[in-house]
């Protein structure tokens, strides 16, 4: 099964969060879901300008209206100075009439496999109906300090040393206080200690849980 099926991603808004693999999975789903309509991706962070996704930075219905007749796929956002983009400037109400699906990358990870959140994350619109926590498989055996975004804030909530090995029972405690996400996608989960660790992670948490790989396309759904 594609991931767009296994997440259950429905047209509507659709928030991505947690740490590495959000962008991959962003481009992922938005190829998969452009066989069954229009599809939008954006952030309410920043993010990299796509390199073969047309990307409109204006501020008029009429221009994405008019792209969206042409392309499958666009990207919209707002430029910032440091050459990246930000939040579009057409709202998220008005966004979803007009794509039929929009993908947002709703939080920041500086590029680690995890992530813990300050209390103004993540940025998740009002009018998104699944959220998708995203976490790297390649951050298990590893000290926190090493791959984590916010390690005093993660090893704080963990009641562990940054120093620490990161273990499913260490992030575990993490997503269950934090309480963030509809499902988790374990990416990364390759080899057979990864998805041992991450069947081991998915016991400790109620939502549902798939592991894989977004690389390979190979995906389990733990519960």
């Amino acid at each position: 099964m594609k991931i767009s099926q296994i997440l259950r991603i429905t047209p509507g808004v659709t928030a991505l969060i947690g740490g590495g693999g959000k962008t991959t999975l962003m481009y992922k789903l938005a190829e998969e879901l452009s066989a069954f309509g229009t599809v939008i991706v954006c952030t309410t962070t920043k993010i990299y300008e796509p390199d073969d996704t047309p990307v409109l930075t204006g501020k008029t219905y009429e221009e994405i209206v008019s792209a969206l007749k042409s392309r499958r796929i666009i990207c919209v956002g707002t430029k910032i100075a440091s050459g990246k983009l930000s939040a579009p400037a057409v709202s998220f109400d008005s966004l979803r009439k007009l794509a039929d699906y929009i993908i947002v990358e709703a939080d920041g990870a500086h590029g680690l496999p995890i992530k813990a959140h300050a209390d103004y994350e993540p940025v998740i619109p009002a009018e998104t109906n699944k959220t998708v926590l995203v976490i790297g498989a390649d951050a298990f055996g590893q000290p926190i300090a090493e791959v984590c975004h916010r390690p005093e804030l993660f090893s704080m909530i963990a009641c562990v040393d940054m120093r620490s090995a990161v273990t499913p029972q260490i992030i575990g405690r993490v997503i269950t206080s934090e309480g963030y996400g509809d499902c988790l996608l374990i990416n990364k989960a390759e080899d057979d200690k990864a998805k041992e660790n991450a069947a081991v992670l998915a016991r400790m948490l109620k939502i549902p849980v798939t592991a894989g790989s977004l690389k390979r396309e190979e995906y389990t759904c733990l519960h």
